[in-house]
Parts: C-alpha cells; structure tokens; sequence
C-alpha cells in the first residue's frame, strides 16, 4: 500500500488501483476513520489518497488567497480527479459540508461508494442523490473496506 496525504505529490503509478478517502474530517474534530481503513488496508497493493494532513492548522483563513488553504483544496480536487475510486464516510454527528460538495461534483463519475449511517444530519439528502445517480452505499467501515478491496481486485 502507498498512501499519500497533502501537501505530498500525487504519484500514482501506472495500473496501480487508487481510491481517494473523502468524508468527514470537519477541522479534524471528526473521528479520525481514515487511519482505521489505512491500517485495515495495509497489506494492500492500492494507493491511498488521504486528505487529512497531520500538519493541518485550524487557523488558517479558508480564502483562495490563502496560499496553504488553497493548496489543500487544490491537491484534494486533483485526488478526487485522478483517483479509481472515491469513497465517501459521513460521519454520525458531523457536518461534513465539503463532503455534500464532493458528493455532487461526483456523483455521476461512476466512481463513488458511499457510507452515511443512521444519525449522519443530511442522510435524507445522501441517500436521494445516491438513489438518483445509482451510486452504490454501504452500511459500515467494514463494508467500506471490502467495497474498496473487491473493486481493486478488477484493475
């Protein structure tokens, strides 16, 4: 497994499977899902691209002339981009509102799994769009995982 986080270049090697770990983050108040399904992927031939950088400051002014915010942004919209694969995790108890965002950017690539539990604020909404453009939701993060792991195996 190669995962990659920001500000890190995205180098994704010819014919290796990659997925993009979009969801819940919320100024790193959410529960920290990504380094679970890192770990549980571990042994895995798939490049991982994790936004949540260990070095993020909640600080910084989220405007485009912000040259530290505006590259996270950037590197996160390039992941989305090159990726296999985009798994979405809304969180119960998060907001997630860039997530809604990467869900509609998305939702007609073909590309995306999604997992919005019970107690998630807008799982209403998640589940209609996920219903109206046939993308394919799982119950749980173990379910992520091997969602992640089957479509892997197809590359």
């Amino acid at each position: 497994m190669k995962h990659l986080q920001p500000p890190h270049e995205i180098e994704i090697p010819t014919h290796q499977f990659s997925v993009f770990l979009a969801g819940s983050i919320d100024n790193g108040k959410a529960e920290f899902w990504q380094d679970n399904l890192v770990s549980e992927l571990a042994e895995s031939e798939i490049v991982i691209l994790n936004p949540r950088r260990s070095d993020w400051d909640s600080s910084w002014e989220p405007v485009i002339s912000n040259p530290l915010f505006k590259a996270q942004v950037e590197w996160e919209l390039e992941g989305l981009e090159r990726s296999d694969m985009i798994v979405l995790y809304f969180a119960p108890k998060s907001q997630a509102p860039i997530s809604l965002l990467e869900l509609g950017l998305f939702a007609d690539s073909d590309k995306i799994v999604v997992c919005c539990p019970e107690g998630y604020w807008r799982k209403g909404n998640v589940d209609v769009v996920c219903q109206k453009y046939g993308i394919k939701q799982v119950a749980d993060l173990e379910e992520l995982k091997w969602a992640i792991l089957d479509e892997s195996r197809k590359v």
